[in-house]
């Protein structure tokens, strides 16, 4: 699987920021994939190696509604831009991409463990990506970068909607009942309901979607042992 446009990473943050606000007019919040209509998910998710100074990116491809694992791909990239909030597309984008290019399927969503829209600029890694690809894809985050909220019903499926200069980017999602919430915003070619109604399918019995969930187990394995083993479906 290889990316539609070509991708410019090195840059500076300046130069970065600059690209951020030009690709985000070419994202769409709209349509997407009804969970029902999901037949195939890339979670993809990196890890740091702070000793050796390398992103370990994986990517897992699931068959729903099975999530079975059918295809994996990995790669380790050196961390050759700094981590700057905000930026983070063109710290982790290069190893993400090269792992995506490892895998054969082209699936009906990726998932990332990250921000869409819900960024400063309107162009977290989900969308930088679904741009790159031009794939729907949503980004499911662990915490907040931006936006204002209530707290949804502590009930799994309950949500609430999150807004940023007065407007929705994505929403604050249960998907356990009782648990923290997750933070889903559409990355590109998904509109909001339908990244929130993806998000809730894809969790089954933890916090976190398997398809991130899984993928973070193969890049951990792959940062501490230098592959994925029989981590992967676990």
């Amino acid at each position: 699987m290889r990316p539609v446009t070509a991708a410019s990473w090195d840059l500076t943050p300046v130069a970065a920021r600059r690209l951020q606000e030009e690709l985000r007019e070419k994202v769409i919040v709209a349509g997407g994939p009804a969970p029902e209509a999901v037949s195939s998910v890339a979670g993809l998710d990196v890890s740091f190696d702070k000793k050796k100074g390398v992103l370990c990116a994986a990517v897992v491809v699931l068959r729903l509604p099975e999530f079975a694992v059918v295809e994996r791909g990995t790669a380790v990239v050196p961390a050759a831009f700094p981590y700057v909030p905000g930026l983070l597309a063109f710290r982790e984008g290069p190893a993400l991409v090269k792992a995506l290019e490892e895998i054969q399927t082209v699936p009906d969503l990726l998932v990332f463990d990250g921000q869409g829209i819900a960024h400063p600029r309107g162009l977290g890694i989900a969308s930088h990506l679904g741009v790159l690809f031009r794939r729907p894809s949503i980004g499911i985050a662990k915490s907040l970068l931006v936006g204002e909220y209530d707290l949804p019903p502590p009930v799994r499926g309950g949500y609430s909607l999150l807004f940023y200069r007065g407007k929705p980017i994505g929403t604050v999602v249960r998907t356990r009942t009782g648990v923290k919430p997750v933070f889903v915003s559409p990355g590109h070619l998904v509109g909001i309901a339908e990244a929130t109604r993806l998000a809730i399918a894809l969790s089954r019995k933890f916090r976190l979607p398997e398809p991130t969930r899984i993928a973070h187990k193969l890049c951990t394995a792959l940062r501490r042992h230098g592959g994925g083993g029989d981590l992967i479906g676990r």
